[in-house]
């Protein structure tokens, strides 16, 4: 580990005395290693994972690039996947920018543009937004395009995933040549190398720690259950037993999963809770992410769709009701423990028809989880949601395998007068072809409609 301080990089005091606030010292290896490529001005892509500081990393050299103008319109934009993110961000930019003059906005689709304009016009330096929102602003000019010197796409690899890529295209396509982008990503792939070569002019890239791998304060575990109820009530069982579960995220792989966990649980700890998903409107969303991470909630139960929105610090366990299908959503998962060097717990339970993602997962990211077994206190459930249970009867298509046209005994030649010979036409044929459809005879010629 690196023993470089934030005093060693080239800051301001506003900077200095805004991280002294927040009790940082030492920056992440993807915050000290993007500081010199973003100041260079030069284009930047940045991979590392969740957890490691990538928001710190653009908005502290932005912080530091920024220069005072009486131009009221702003200069930076920043791209994020959700709703969530876009109040996180500016958050974690009002943290670092307390000593400055800088302003941000944010905004975001589901609500009223128009307060978001007036936030924009008082004098925003900077403004956060989802895709299809950032291109509404500027499209409807609230932010001029040639005025943008520098745009910030964050989490891309979620973005993509997400279905922005057209937005994110033609949001590009409306800025200025002469400009500097800087994109950062959990996760690399073709998409995202795509995305870059069309984006970007000759970008550094710096990759901190592999794209495929969790932090290594994180510690994986696993039990194998047999099916979801029981997978409830050993997370039941775990909730009232162990003590050091202060701040727990449980991710179920859809939001009516999400609801059934929260509804059984309810019952067992009634003040103790939250659900949050894509059903909920955003303001309900905000403000159960927020009782969770002032503690007022100890449970946060949450659905993939929302996962890339919570950013909570010092969640003390991530419980995976589902095993993804995804390494990468695995990682996201996972990544909102374990972060800023402290360590965190991971347990997923799996049922036997979803141990081979399991172990996919262990393959891909080189952590191997460690068997945990049933309390014997747990209730083993025999009750199976429908979704569980083997319908009897249910067609299953058998694809016959083709047959080889050459081994065949039905292959015939095909007979004289079925075979299509290609005819010439000569341009005079044709022209009389065209004035006989044109004017109903036979042979092209005028007849008489066409008698004077």
């Amino acid at each position: 580990m690196s023993d470089i301080t934030f005093h060693d990089l080239n800051l301001n005091n506003a900077l200095y005395n805004a991280l002294d606030d927040l009790g940082l010292s030492k920056p992440t290896a993807i915050q000290e290693q993007s500081f010199s490529a973003i100041m260079s001005g030069k284009d930047v892509l940045g991979i590392s994972q969740t957890g490691s500081g990538k928001t710190f990393a653009y908005l502290i050299p932005l912080i530091r690039l920024w220069v005072f103008s009486k131009k009221r319109n702003p200069e930076i934009i920043i791209v994020v996947p959700t709703r969530e993110l876009v109040v996180q961000v500016v958050e974690e930019f009002d943290k670092l920018a307390k000593y400055t003059n800088m302003k941000a906005a944010g905004a975001y689709g589901g609500t009223n543009i128009r307060s978001q304009m007036d936030a924009i016009h008082q004098g925003a330096d900077v403004v956060v937004a989802t895709p299809g929102r950032m291109l509404d602003l500027i499209l409807n000019r609230t932010i001029p395009a040639p005025g943008i010197k520098k745009i910030v796409i964050d989490e891309v690899d979620e973005i993509l995933k997400l279905g922005f890529r057209a937005e994110i295209k033609n949001l590009v396509d409306l800025l200025p040549d002469k400009r500097q982008t800087l994109m950062f990503s959990a996760t690399l792939n073709a998409d995202i190398d795509i995305l870059t070569e069309n984006s970007t002019h000759k970008p550094i890239k710096i990759e901190t720690g592999s794209a495929t791998t969790t932090a290594v304060t994180i510690e994986h575990s696993a039990y194998a259950v047999p099916n979801i109820n029981t997978k409830i009530n050993l997370i039941a069982h775990l909730l009232r037993t162990q003590k050091e579960m202060t701040k727990v995220l449980i991710f179920a792989g859809n939001k009516r999963m999400a609801d059934r966990v929260n509804a059984q649980l309810e019952y067992i700890f009634p003040d103790d809770i939250a659900v949050i998903h894509g059903n909920k409107n955003q303001n309900t969303r905000l403000k159960r992410v927020e009782e969770f991470e002032s503690g007022k909630c100890r449970i946060l139960v949450a659905s993939d769709l929302v996962a890339r929105g919570i950013d909570v610090t010092d969640i003390s366990h991530v419980i995976n009701l589902d095993v993804p299908e995804i390494v990468e959503s695995y990682i996201h998962r996972v990544g909102r423990t374990g972060r800023a060097d402290k360590s965190g717990q991971a347990i997923t339970l799996y049922k036997p028809d979803e141990e081979a993602y399991l172990r996919n997962i262990e393959t891909v990211t080189g952590n191997k989880m460690i068997a945990l077994q049933i309390p014997s206190e747990v209730e083993i459930s025999t009750q199976l949601l429908p979704e569980e249970e083997y319908k009897p009867g249910m067609k299953i298509i058998q694809l016959k395998p083709l047959k080889d046209i050459e081994k065949g005994a039905a292959f015939h030649e095909k007979k004289d007068k079925n075979k299509k010979v290609p005819i010439k036409v000569s341009r005079e044929d044709k022209h009389r072809i065209r004035l006989g459809k044109l004017y109903g005879t036979k042979h092209g010629g005028l007849g008489k409609k066409g008698k004077k």
